[in-house]
């Protein structure tokens, strides 16, 4: 039988995907890039975003010298911000202690903000012919069906063992064509339900396939109860536009545009005046609830007529009407739920 990496390589040139917009260069900005965006989002999902990003911020230096702000409104709705954050922060660093060039060491590329040893691999294979293996979700999900490796991947001990493991499995040639292979393998093949055993090329030698644990492997994350948080936001509304306020740069939604809430201690009116507006009328909706990695949060709207009272507002009071909120930065529940409190096809 041929090797692991041999059947993969054979595979990703006949089966794997050719044409994503990030294939056939070797633009590490490119190939960062659509790392970044691709950790915990699906390539469908990615897919648009990529291109709109790409089209505002075609390069390191047009990143690093754009607005935070401009960066969070065109990453607004893909989640998981940090990676925004991370994503400037890092084309500053390459512009700034790098001269604008990648650097081409995975090592040295992993101590760039946002940049873990996975990804870092990644882009050296890719952009510059490294020889060096990956570990993203797909691939552990591969790797721990195939070798039949027990335990939570996230686990320490088990992502250690599956690091060894990728590393004695990489071939000496085609190397990018293998860890392509790879991605292409899990996301497509080696899914996490429903996995398209009769298709794969490693199925005659996958553990979890021979003794029919497919949905045993890899070992779930040990469950636990999500935390319940609760808020009061105000939608403030004069004249056809609504109140935003950014979020501090850390934390839940950092950096983005969200509604205000009531903060402890105060009511309704209190934190409209401190706003710089007073309530004419309020009407309480129903709650909605979004789930974080770490916490559920259900929110309260609290939908308010306003009139602009002479008085200072808060710094960093904007308001925006209907038309404008398409281009702003919102977190995707806010956005929701402001699309259908304006009847506004916010997308």
């Amino acid at each position: 039988m041929t090797s692991f990496a041999e059947r993969l390589i054979r595979w990703q040139k006949r089966h794997g995907r050719h044409d994503l917009p990030w294939q056939n260069t070797r633009d590490p900005y490119r190939v960062w890039l659509s790392e970044i965006m691709l950790q915990q989002t699906q390539v469908v999902t990615v897919i648009p975003y990529y291109q709109r990003f790409l089209a505002r911020f075609p390069d390191f230096d047009a990143l690093a010298a754009a607005p935070a702000d401009d960066v969070m409104a065109h990453w607004s709705g893909l989640g998981y911000y940090a990676r925004a954050r991370n994503l400037h922060a890092c084309a500053q660093a390459v512009v700034a202690g790098h001269g604008g060039g990648f650097p081409h060491d995975p090592a040295t590329i992993a101590t760039l903000p946002g940049i873990g040893r996975s990804t870092a691999n990644a882009i050296a294979v890719f952009c510059f012919g490294a020889r060096a293996p990956i570990l993203d979700g797909n691939v552990k999900r591969l790797l721990s069906r195939h070798a039949g490796i027990e335990g939570w991947p996230g686990a320490s001990a088990v992502e250690s063992q599956s690091w060894r493991h990728a590393e004695s499995l990489l071939p000496q040639a085609e190397v990018a064509t293998y860890i392509q292979a790879q991605m292409d393998l899990g996301a497509t093949i080696c899914t996490r339900s429903k996995p398209k055993c009769g298709l794969c090329p490693v199925a005659a030698d996958c553990v979890a396939r021979r003794d029919s644990r497919t949905d045993e492997l890899p070992t779930a994350k040990p469950r636990r109860k999500l935390p319940e948080r609760e808020t009061t936001m105000l939608v403030l509304i004069e004249s056809g536009r609504v109140l935003l306020l950014p979020r501090p740069p850390t934390g839940i939604w950092g950096g983005l545009l969200s509604l205000p809430e009531v903060a402890a201690g105060r009511d309704a009116e209190k934190e409209a005046a401190h706003l710089g507006c007073r309530i004419v009328s309020q009407r309480l909706l129903a709650a909605v609830s979004h789930s974080f990695t770490h916490f559920r949060l259900t929110i309260t709207p609290l939908l308010c007529e306003v009139r602009s009272a002479d008085i200072a507002a808060e710094p960093g009071v904007r308001w925006l009407a209907a038309a404008d909120l398409a281009q702003a930065a919102l977190p995707a529940p806010i956005r929701k739920l402001l699309a259908v409190l304006l009847d506004q096809p916010i997308v």
